[in-house]
């Protein structure tokens, strides 16, 4: 019997990146694109490596363009760790796992380093097999935490619920992740929106991926951590961007919807470094008339549209800079 499951693309609409600082935030799921793993008994246990965990090349530029592409490691080690972390929540758990052993491959056409969260797509997706396959229950609260901790406590990786919620939730979410909420029952509040209550969306990546990185330093973590006033006072007022965000869906206001993404932007833009080739993106957007902001840390950008002239204009204009223009679809 073959396991398989599915984790979508993301892209913050709202609050981010205040979920890492007990903020709230708004999220979609984007099912253009996803990450897809197989699971299947077998007498070892093997991971089946994709083309981009393999080490062999045509020449040299093939190398240097998967380095570009994908970065020193591929996602097997996402994988691997994924599994590791299962087993060790199962032992915490007193779950006792049956003795058999399992190939496992992936696929994913999640584009990579453009803040649509990739390889949590990947963790998530392993995670749910893996479920399936050993007859474990994980309640969807506590799934996104398990995610998390595989990058966190595993890979090193900085990152906050957000992304783990929506791709175990799907749709669009509202998640509340403040601290006395947090502190009690592990956790934070998510709360499904309905998604025929958003306006017209789209999203516009860079498809030159790697090699035009949206990778600056920031030391806003550190600068939280300290208490810096600017720092603190900017990222709650992030995530009361996504309190204010809800209400206006739930209302029907996308006028207002559209201010609150633009706001969202420029109060990141206060704290975080950003990058020449990402801030194009959105004063383009904004040129044509668009709203938008980052679906997350940079390479990619959601807004709202008010008609098809103004898609129209945004694929052209998004097309000169390399990057392109979809409708997510969510449901």
């Amino acid at each position: 019997m073959i396991f398989e499951s599915r984790a979508y693309a993301r892209a913050g609409l709202l609050g981010n990146p205040s979920d890492g600082y007990f903020g709230k935030t708004i999220s979609i799921v984007v099912r253009n694109f996803g990450a897809h793993v197989s699971l299947y008994e077998s007498p070892e246990l093997n991971i089946e490596q994709q083309t981009e965990d393999r080490n062999i090349f045509r020449n040299i530029y093939q190398l240097v363009e998967s380095v570009d592409l994908t970065g020193y490691y591929g996602g097997d080690r996402l994988v691997k760790a994924a599994i590791k972390k299962f087993c060790e929540y199962c032992e915490k758990q007193s779950i006792k796992l049956n003795g058999k052993n399992f190939t496992i491959r992936y696929r994913s056409s999640i584009p990579r380093q453009v803040g649509l969260a990739g390889s949590s797509a990947i963790i998530t997706a392993t995670i749910k097999a893996l479920k399936a396959f050993y007859e474990v229950e994980i309640s969807k609260e506590i799934l996104p935490n398990l995610v998390l901790s595989v990058e966190t406590e595993e890979l090193g990786i900085k990152a906050g619920l957000q992304d783990r919620v929506i791709q175990t939730y799907e749709g669009c979410v509202y998640m509340d992740f403040d601290k006395q909420i947090m502190d009690a029952q592990g956790h934070g509040n998510y709360k499904s929106i309905d998604a025929t209550l958003l306006p017209s969306l789209y999203i516009a990546y860079k498809t030159n991926l790697g090699k035009v990185s949206g990778a600056v330093f920031n030391d806003v973590h550190a600068r939280y951590m300290e208490g810096e006033p600017l720092v603190v006072d900017t990222l709650d007022e992030i995530g009361q961007v996504a309190a204010d965000g809800e209400k206006a869906i739930l209302k029907g206001d996308h006028e207002r919807l559209a201010k609150l993404i633009n706001k969202n932007f420029d109060l990141r833009a206060k704290i975080f470094n950003i990058s020449d080739s990402n801030y194009e993106l959105v004063k383009s957007a904004r040129k044509c008339g668009a709203s938008a902001k980052f679906t997350g840390s940079g390479g990619s950008i959601i807004g709202t549209y008010n008609n098809d002239e103004t898609l129209r204009s945004l694929i052209i204009n998004m097309h000169k800079l390399n990057a392109r223009v979809i409708k997510p679809f969510i449901v």
